[in-house]
């Protein structure tokens, strides 16, 4: 089989989706057919990892357990909101920081560090690769779904420890990240944090297709 050929067009169109790529935390609540996202899932399976581990496991939380993992939210975020003071502390409390009320799916991606897949090749003076290989293939799902009109947000404001225990994994999974996926309820080529004004844009980043801004959040 000859590999394919990424002309022009298609590279151009790469470059769009890398710049339209994303954190969502503002969710339409339009249900997500389940087959989409498999189908997405299936592609992420073709992420690197090291050794071939496949070191992935994605959870997916019942109801009561978002409710868990949303108080936990609450809780967690109230304490950064305490780091701040003055005009920032009030930007702080103003900034919209996860999806977990209204988007339609959610998972929890842990790495399994206990995996036997690989034999351990070549994480014995890198583990921590193991981690790196979830968060290679979050990027291909994040991208395959925003390629697909769906957005994807991370959402970091949460203690793994607590949403582990939640959903009952074992030790040895680590919480990699926690997941919103649904359509989008608005489109933005920058940041919400740049719009917000709680960290200033680099400036444009042109690609092939002429726009682009690499600062990512």
């Amino acid at each position: 089989m000859s590999p394919p050929v990424f002309d022009r067009a298609f590279r151009a169109g790469l470059a769009d989706l890398f710049a339209w790529r994303r954190d969502v935390r503002r969710f339409r609540t339009t249900p997500v057919d389940p087959a989409l996202i498999a189908d997405l899932r299936a592609q992420s399976e073709l992420a690197p990892s090291v050794g071939d581990s496949r070191p992935w496991r994605w959870i997916a939380p019942d109801a009561a357990q978002r409710i868990a993992i949303r108080n936990n939210f609450a809780q967690c975020n109230a304490e950064a909101l305490a780091d701040y003071e003055g005009e920032r502390a009030k930007l702080y409390a103003s900034l919209k920081l996860d999806g977990l009320d209204r988007s339609p799916v959610q998972f929890a991606v842990f790495c399994d560090r206990a995996t036997t897949r690989g034999q351990g090749l070549g994480r014995k003076t890198m583990p921590q690769t193991l981690d790196y290989s979830v968060v290679g293939q979050i990027m291909m799902f994040w991208l395959a779904a925003r390629a697909a009109g769906l957005g994807v947000g991370w959402v970091s404001i949460i203690d793994p420890d607590v949403v582990s225990a939640v959903l009952g994994q074992p030790q040895t999974f680590a919480l990699i990240a926690y997941l919103c996926v649904g359509w989008p309820e608005e489109e933005h080529l920058d940041p919400e944090l740049v719009r917000a004004g709680w960290v200033e844009g680099r400036g444009p980043a042109l690609g092939a297709s002429g726009v682009g801004d690499r600062n990512r959040t």
